[in-house]
Parts: C-alpha cells; sequence; structure tokens
C-alpha cells in the first residue's frame, strides 16, 4: 500500500548548544581520566536519555553531595549552576569538585554579585524551583534577591528603595514573554539597572527564532526534550504561541501518539538545547516507516560558539 506524504521542516538550530557539550564532555573527560565512579550533583543537563547515558558509562548522580561518600573521584556540579554553598561544602569535605556550570549562567551570576556589591537590591526573572534560578539565588546573601515569575508578581513588589534596583534573568526563558517583563519592570521602576548584554543565552534565542519560522506553516510541531527542561518547555510555548495547532513536547519516537499524528501532511521538529541528535534522528525514522517523508532544514541562525572544558580537567588532559 502506497504511504502517505509527509513534509518535515526541521529547525535549525536545535538541540545541543555549547554549554549543554561543555557539561557532558566533562563528566566523559573525568570519567576517561580518572575512571568510574564520576559522581554528579543533579542531573548534568535536564534530558533522561543523556543522564541514562551517562550512568551507564559510569556516573553517579546524586541530588545532594550528602550522598557522596568521602572519596577521591570527581563531584561535577551540573550545567545550571549551583548556590555557592555547594562548592564551600565540597572544599570542607576535601572533594575534587568540578563546576560544569554554563559559563552564560556563571555570567548571569558575576552580574548579580555585582549589583548586590553596587547595594542594589537584584530582581531575578525565572521560575521558581528550577536549578538555575536556585543557583544564581544562592550566589547572594538571604533576602538580596526577589524573583519574579510573572508580571503580576512585578505589580506587587515593594521594594524597600525603589531607585537602586538592578535585574538578571534565567538563561533559558522565552524572549518574548521576558521582554514582557523587562518592560513592565522599566514602566514601574525607570532607573532599574539592566544585563550589559541581554541574559536569555543564545542557543535559546535561536532555537525559538526557528520555531517562530515553522510553527506558522505546519499542521504540527515536534519539541524533542524533557518535560524538566525549560528550554524545551518554552519552544513549545512559542510553537502555541505562533498558532500551531498541534505541539507536543516527547524525549523520543516511543512517546509519539499516532492518533494525534496519523493524518498530518506538513510537520515541524525542533529539539531543546540539551537533546541529542539521535533522538531527532530516531523521530523522523518513525515517521518514515509510515509516511514518504522530504526533509527540509529551515535555518535561522548559525551557531559556532565553543566554550573549553573546566579548568580542572584541561589541567589534567594536559598532564
Amino acid at each position: 500500500m502506497t504511504k502517505p506524504s509527509l513534509d518535515i521542516l526541521l529547525c535549525a538550530p536545535r538541540g545541543f548548544c555549547a554549554g549543554v557539550v561543555r557539561a557532558i564532555d566533562a563528566v566523559e573527560k573525568a570519567l576517561a581520566i580518572h575512571g568510574a565512579p564520576v559522581y554528579v550533583r543533579h542531573e548534568i543537563v535536564h534530558n533522561k536519555y543523556v543522564v541514562e547515558n551517562l550512568r551507564r558509562k559510569g556516573a553517579v548522580f546524586v541530588r545532594e553531595l550528602d550522598e557522596v561518600p568521602d572519596t577521591k573521584a570527581p563531584v561535577i556540579f551540573s550545567a545550571h549552576g549551583v548556590p555557592k554553598s555547594v562548592p564551600e561544602a565540597a572544599r570542607a569535605r576535601n572533594l575534587f569538585g568540578i563546576d560544569a556550570t554554563c559559563p552564560l549562567v556563571t555570567k548571569v551570576h558575576r552580574e548579580a554579585q555585582v549589583h548586590h556589591k553596587r547595594g542594589r537590591h537584584i530582581i531575578l526573572i525565572g521560575h521558581a524551583g528550577h536549578p538555575e534560578v536556585v543557583g544564581t539565588m544562592g550566589q547572594l546573601p538571604e533576602g538580596a534577591a526577589t524573583l519574579v515569575e510573572t508580571v503580576d508578581d512585578i505589580a506587587r513588589l515593594r521594594p524597600v528603595d525603589p531607585d537602586n534596583l538592578a535585574f538578571v534573568t534565567q538563561t533559558t526563558l522565552s524572549v518574548d514573554d521576558t521582554q514582557d517583563m523587562v518592560d513592565a519592570l522599566r514602566a514601574r521602576f525607570p532607573t532599574i539597572v539592566g544585563p550589559h548584554k541581554e541574559d536569555i543565552c543564545y542557543a535559546t534565542t535561536n532555537r525559538q527564532g526557528a520555531v517562530k519560522r515553522v510553527a506558522p506553516q505546519v499542521d504540527a510541531m515536534i519539541v524533542v526534550g524533557s518535560p524538566n527542561s525549560s528550554n524545551s518547555q518554552r519552544l513549545r510555548e512559542v510553537a502555541e504561541r505562533e498558532g500551531c495547532p498541534l505541539v507536543r513536547l516527547i524525549l523520543r519516537a516511543d512517546d509519539i501518539d499516532w492518533n494525534l499524528f496519523g493524518n498530518i501532511r506538513k510537520l515541524g521538529i525542533t529539539a531543546g538545547a540539551s537533546a541529542p541528535e539521535i533522538l531527532v534522528e530516531e523521530i523522523i525514522d518513525a515517521f518514515a516507516e509510515r509516511f514518504e517523508v522530504s526533509v527540509e532544514s529551515v535555518s535561522t541562525a548559525d551557531e559556532s560558539v565553543f566554550f573549553p572544558l573546566p579548568r580542572e580537567l584541561r589541567e589534567q588532559a594536559a598532564e
């Protein structure tokens, strides 16, 4: 029987960003140098496939440092960043800590610290409980920063000194939603100080830009990523906002609901910054079993960003 035709528009850029590549490479390099086990606090990146793959190679994932035994093995902190208290606790136990925080998250940490030293109260735009937000808040003394998640939160702010404020943002937010939040902050507090360069990372911006191009052209959109991945969830929201009638965030091909996707003729596919390309290929192959597939790449930006490994691993590799 002849298979129905399906045009797939493949968003570019998609998938791994430089910070994710650096974090995964850090775990793999530590395993290559030291052997198993290598301990990792929290998921190194928010993707179950990646985490399980590293676990098979000898990585041991823990929620907190007290789950790590007294050991000479490396203990790696995730790409999302950690509060200051975490590396301090590692040093107190003489653990070999390796910080795999994305350099763009570290940039936000430094901005917040500079604002604090200059006496400004910091407004952090982000999602409560996300590891990146916990890490950024944890760079500062208690009460030095206030988290806002919505424009309504901004309306409720009652800072002690409204003329002495600064703001930073989580790096994986929706570009459009964040701009609405920034506009609301500036409207209420005209003297508020913002970043010299926006905090939302290049990869988040570029992936959302590609989705904005593709989503209005297709019958359905698949975002490859994990449910706990902030940037993947934002891609789903962007596709919905741009009018795509069917949008699903899925981890891999086994998660496709063919009752929903069985009769489409044009499909968009993108992937969050922590989703490997092998999962995109797996999903395309699954559609190719049921459809006569043609694939077109829709590119909206070129990416050439590279971050070197954490210093400790570079030094050990050199030795």
